[in-house]
């Protein structure tokens, strides 16, 4: 039986080339796929940052041309296999346009407007159609995660247009954040497409304000297929509330558009196997949860008590986020019995804010500004409870990884967030958490009292913790849908 051949792509991929959540998904979804017997490989580029050695990087095709600006400029191939997996990785070399600096040329990840990123991006996914010959993997579904390789369904259609090979090849668009779009000039952008105004505009390849073109848009209008990483966040970004000003586009979408559920990667986020925990634990030994958190507390300059419920937080330091939230409801919560633990980087004014929260209350607070994989798991793992108080959240990871580890979130009801998380009722003792929908300071207060409330009854609060580390968060489920759309584009 003849395999069904996907080619994913996007900026990120863990663990060669990690920013965020991104790089996570695009690390474990071919993985599962693989296992359902789709032919799934990889394609990104060939960042500087990337070691050939540590991945085992072979160079496989050499001198290939590709048209762009008003010349031809040269790629090659680079091959590997996604790490303990059977995945493969192609890699796409350009020094001129993709080796300098990591993934984004800003500090951290970017929202895509810049001039660099412009030609980097659009030089990447421009590459991509003159890979298909000299790999000799022509995919039956191109499938695109977010706004760096928006314009692939429209190079596609375009392309296709004198290409019967690539005319046939169909594309899958995941949106996994609507607010980061890749807001570019339209005439830089037709500048190193080669493409004339009226032959683009005649396309529905079209600027919106101020002549720029926005790369989701154009994901969004050429796609053939669309998903967002929830069902949730799949009906909100088609109102005004949550569409940052694409609602309108995706509303004449909705019969195309899907909403998937991100799964976790069960192997990575294992507190049975998890090497950076001082004391491994199961569903059966939770008991050895209680190490994880005096070590938590000890590296965190904190008084070490089991008595004393942890707050923890691991994530991009962003509005987005609800970190305003937090600093908003720190005077009352310090007057309470609890300790917070917070990992993250992002915006600089929050960054200063909670490093200040820090020094006004050192015993009961730890805020580490960095990015400190092997310190997230100790947070995931010590900490009581999970805060994500999410303006919106397309999907969220956090919670779920947060839950493997019985390690209990305090959510807004938003997105994914909404999704994966179920309000916890000690009638019954049903649930994995603690919920609030409004956007309220006084909302979320009112959920982190419930949850300290609720850590006083150990017998309720071994059951909660039961309840997380119960709930199935695998990428195998979702794969399967990936798998459905895959074929219905087919």
């Amino acid at each position: 039986m003849k395999k069904t051949k996907i080619l994913l792509t996007a900026a990120e991929l863990t663990p060669m080339a990690k920013v965020g959540g991104l790089a996570d998904v695009i690390g474990a979804l071919p993985k599962n796929l693989i296992r359902n017997q789709v032919d799934a490989r990889i394609i990104i580029p060939k960042y500087g940052i990337i070691d050939e050695k540590e991945y085992g990087l072979k160079k496989i095709a050499s001198d290939i041309k590709v048209p762009f600006g008003r010349q031809e400029e040269i790629i090659n191939i680079w091959q590997s296999h996604l790490p303990g997996s059977a995945v493969l990785v192609y890699f796409i070399e350009s020094q001129k346009y993709l080796g300098r600096n990591g993934v984004y040329f800003e500090k951290d990840a970017s929202p895509g407007g810049s001039s660099p990123e412009c030609q980097r991006f659009t030089f990447f996914s421009r590459s991509i159609f003159e890979t298909f010959k000299p790999l000799d993997f022509h995919p039956d579904v191109i499938h695109l995660h977010d706004w760096h390789v928006g314009i692939i369904p429209f190079l596609k259609n375009y392309l296709g247009q004198k290409n019967p090979s690539i005319k046939k090849v169909k594309t899958l668009l995941t949106i996994h954040n609507l607010a980061y779009q890749g807001n570019y000039d339209y005439a830089e952008v037709l500048d190193y497409l080669g493409i004339k105004k009226g032959e683009a505009e005649k396309m529905k390849f079209q600027p919106v304000k101020n002549n720029s073109i926005k790369y989701l848009r154009q994901a969004i209008l050429h796609a053939d297929s669309l998903n967002t990483v929830s069902p949730t966040y799949a009906k909100e970004i088609m109102t005004a509330e949550y569409g940052a000003g694409l609602e309108k586009e995706l509303q004449k979408r909705k019969e195309d558009l899907h909403g998937i559920l991100n799964g976790i990667d069960l192997e990575r986020f294992n507190p049975e196997m998890d090497q950076e925990l001082v004391k491994k634990y199961s569903i059966e030994s939770i008991k050895d949860k209680k190490l994880n958190k005096k070590h938590l507390q000890e590296i965190s300059n904190l008084k070490e008590s089991d008595d004393i419920p942890i707050l923890g937080m691991v994530g991009r330091l962003a509005e987005q986020k609800g970190i305003d939230l937090i600093l908003q409801i720190l005077p009352e919560l310090m007057q309470k019995k609890c300790q917070i633990i917070l990992l993250g980087t992002g915006d600089h004014k929050l960054e200063e804010k909670l490093k200040e929260a820090e020094k006004k209350y050192p015993d009961k607070i730890s805020a580490t500004i960095d990015f400190d994989a092997a310190l997230a798991q100790k947070i995931y793992a010590g900490s009581d409870m999970f805060l994500m108080p999410s303006r919106y959240e397309p999907c969220g990871l956090g919670q779920m990884i947060a839950m493997r580890y019985g390690n209990i979130p305090i959510v807004r009801s938003t997105g994914g967030l909404a999704d994966t998380v179920f309000e916890f009722n000690p009638e019954n003792n049903q649930g994995t958490g603690f919920c609030f929908e409004k956007f309220d300071s006084n909302e979320f207060y009112k959920a982190v009292e419930k949850s300290l409330e609720i850590y006083k009854n150990k017998e309720k609060w071994q059951k909660l913790i039961k309840n997380a580390m119960s709930k199935d968060f695998s990428w195998d489920k979702s794969a399967k849908k990936y798998i459905e759309l895959y074929n219905q584009l087919i």
